[in-house]
């Protein structure tokens, strides 16, 4: 039985954070990422929706593609693990039973279904998927922090063709990928934070 290592606090995650490129070749233990992906899906959604969905990528081959359709980015092939994150709102649509709250029967819960649906009729496929994608950013968030937590190092990453992700992996042409997220133990550093002071972007009304 593998042991798990024990998570550091939030605090110490957020401060401690890089975004990291460069990987050692060691294998994540599968249930660490387990464990990490388990607790990131605890992240809040609209109506609990909950429209994201991960592709775990440890397939050499597969991460040597997604790397070309990433304009050669090397991380995208050196990490153990590229957490591809999508948002598939015609899927959770289609399946609201698994997302509304037990507790909520009757005719409140035909009613509920028939409110997300009302809210949703008047978008099409691509304001759809958008609104999921902005969803879906929550659970990256819960996913930086964990990781980091766990000892694991990570980068969000923008830079790729969603369309030659999708076709490669498969998905959907409705689906959103709001982020590859390559996952594994650091090989650097990575630069310290550099961010704005909370009184530039703060206001305490």
């Amino acid at each position: 039985m593998t042991t798990l290592p024990k998570p550091g606090d939030v605090r110490t995650a957020a401060l401690e954070r890089r975004s990291i490129r460069r990987y050692r070749p060691d294998p994540i233990p599968e249930p660490l990422l387990r464990e990490v992906l388990e607790l990131a899906l605890k992240a809040p959604s609209a109506w609990n929706l909950q429209p994201w969905r991960i592709l775990a990528v440890r397939d050499p081959e597969l991460k040597r593609a997604l790397k070309e359709a990433s304009f050669g980015q090397r991380q995208v092939e050196e990490a153990p693990v590229v957490l591809v994150l999508y948002a598939d709102m015609e899927d959770a649509l289609a399946h609201l039973e698994e997302v509304i709250h037990p507790g909520v029967q009757g005719e409140r819960r035909e009613a509920q279904k028939a409110s997300i649906l009302k809210a949703f009729a008047g978008m099409d496929p691509k304001a759809r998927a958008q609104w999921g994608a902005g969803q879906s950013y929550i659970l990256l968030g819960y996913l930086l922090l964990l990781l980091q937590g766990y000892g694991l190092a990570s980068v969000p990453m923008l830079g790729f063709d969603p369309e030659r992700v999708k076709a490669l992996l498969g998905l959907p042409a409705h689906a959103a990928i709001p982020a590859l997220l390559p996952v594994g133990y650091p090989a650097e550093e990575g630069f310290p934070h550099h961010r704005l002071p909370l009184e530039r972007v703060v206001r305490f009304l």
